[in-house]
């Protein structure tokens, strides 16, 4: 007999029927015209054949799906789970070199669901290779800990481990969209069993059936959200809700933000948080686009907690909307923020293009010296933004003992590009009247490269000087 093979993911083996196969383990899945790597979260044999809820190996999860056993592809080996002593044997091995390694460093892989996080430098001198715009933190934490403390900080509230890690809600209907849920949210356990969730739009109630919601639809009355609209234009207006006044109201909120906000665990203690929800306006009300919530005291200086834009209404500029206004609200309270880590994929690909473009836009413009702590004044982005923002640009150089930043022709050319784009989006434009930050400047570069030195001091925060060197 041969010993079976003991690989770090699990022991591979060949099967013949798919009833062998057990939570944990990770098969090839046919997925539209390729198969991936696949790990069986759960199985459903309620039903005849059974069902299988995977997750597919380094992908985000908001591809996890149920699937019919033909999809799985038997002619290649299983990897099943290692027996239980041989996975404590490598907890205690991992755990010793913890202790025997002085200091926490940045891994270049983990584990689905674990944190990536470095230690911060308290000293002036910023490590210009180790900027954790993410802020996330390793920390080792049960199942039985994380469900005693679910609110460990500002938002509802994030967590490396899972508990629930299969999505529960196939379809909900808000309106006349029909949405597919990305996440697992704890709704009710009676909604679970349904094949389609009803929510309205306006107070984001929910409920198992059609003829309870056309019911529900006829008594209320209400027409937006419970708040004080803080902003209007003629496409959207801006709603401020009190989480201790509108208790309700904002725990349904987080319950639809959980079913696509993976990051988040959420919890109940909506007192802390004002939330400022976004709407578009038709002549039945207001209809809910997305929203930000943000602690009423943040010790951590966060100017926003949980961003969501719902997905019918994603890739059309109300995500960034959502992120500039939570930095109007910064400079109108004279504060610097920055949103809570960690975000999601798509929560840091539209930070982060906000950051660029607010940097860029103020670097051409302001054509004069200036400091690090005076961007941050201007646009109330932090320090580490900008300064990560501007090595993710690959802008920030080291030249001649000294750092600058150089604006080449790429630059030039998103400039151009973002200008084109600029003219024929219309939700790319102003919307706090004065305000241009959507709006980029008439600018084109004539020259082959555009240069903008910077003089810092050792820690970064000196004067800057914008050169112009253009023929």
């Amino acid at each position: 007999m041969v010993a079976e093979e003991i690989s770090d993911s699990g022991i591979p083996r060949k099967i013949e029927n798919v009833q062998e196969i057990m939570t944990k383990c990770q098969c090839w899945v046919k997925k539209d015209d390729d198969e991936r790597l696949a790990e069986i979260l759960s199985i459903n044999t309620r039903r005849s054949p059974p069902k299988f809820y995977v997750h597919y190996v380094n992908y985000n999860k908001r591809l996890d799906e149920w699937i019919d056993v033909d999809r799985i592809n038997l002619d290649k080996e299983v990897i099943f789970p290692r027996p239980p002593d041989l996975s404590e044997d490598a907890i205690n091995k991992q755990k010793k070199k913890k202790k025997k390694s002085p200091t926490t460093s940045l891994s270049s892989s983990v584990e689905p669901g674990a944190s990536r996080g470095v230690t911060p430098d308290n000293t002036d001198v910023m490590d210009l290779d180790n900027l954790n715009v993410q802020g996330v933190k390793h920390e080792d934490i049960s199942q039985e800990d994380e469900i005693k403390k679910l609110r460990t900080s500002g938002s509802m509230t994030q967590n490396p481990h899972e508990v629930a890690r299969v999505r529960n809600l196939n379809k909900i209907i808000m309106g006349e969209h029909e949405i597919e849920p990305w996440y697992f949210s704890p709704y009710p356990i009676e909604l679970t069993d349904e094949d389609v969730v009803y929510i309205d739009d306006f107070s984001l109630q929910y409920f198992g059936s059609r003829k309870q919601y056309e019911r529900y639809r006829k008594k209320c009355t209400l027409r937006h959200p419970p708040g004080n609209e803080i902003y209007r234009d003629d496409y959207v207006s801006f709603f401020e809700i009190d989480g201790r006044k509108q208790r309700t109201w904002c725990r349904n909120l987080c319950l639809l933000s959980k079913l696509f906000l993976d990051h988040k665990t959420l919890y109940y203690d909506v007192d802390p948080f004002l939330f400022y929800c976004m709407t578009r306006r038709d002549e039945l009300g207001h209809h809910f686009v997305g929203y930000f919530s943000k602690e009423k005291e943040s010790a951590d200086g966060y100017n926003v907690a949980c961003i969501l834009t719902l997905p019918q209404y994603q890739r059309m500029g109300y995500g960034r909307l959502l992120i500039e206004f939570s930095y109007e609200l910064s400079k109108k309270e004279h504060k610097v923020g920055s949103p809570e880590k960690p975000l999601s994929d798509l929560g840091l690909l539209s930070y982060r293009a906000y950051w660029a473009d607010t940097l860029l836009v103020l670097l051409v413009e302001h054509g004069q010296e200036i400091t690090i702590e005076e961007i941050s004044s201007i646009t109330s982005m932090t320090t580490t933004d900008i300064l990560h923002t501007a090595k993710t640009l690959n802008i920030l150089r080291y030249y001649k003992a000294q750092h600058i930043l150089y604006l080449s022709k790429d630059i030039a050319d998103r400039y151009n590009e973002l200008q084109r784009k600029k003219e024929e989006e219309l939700i790319q434009r102003s919307w706090f009247g004065s305000h241009q930050s959507l709006l980029l400047p008439n600018y084109v570069l004539h020259g082959e490269l555009f240069y903008c030195n910077i003089v810092f001091t050792s820690a970064l925060y000196g004067r800057l000087l914008i050169l112009d060197n253009r023929p």
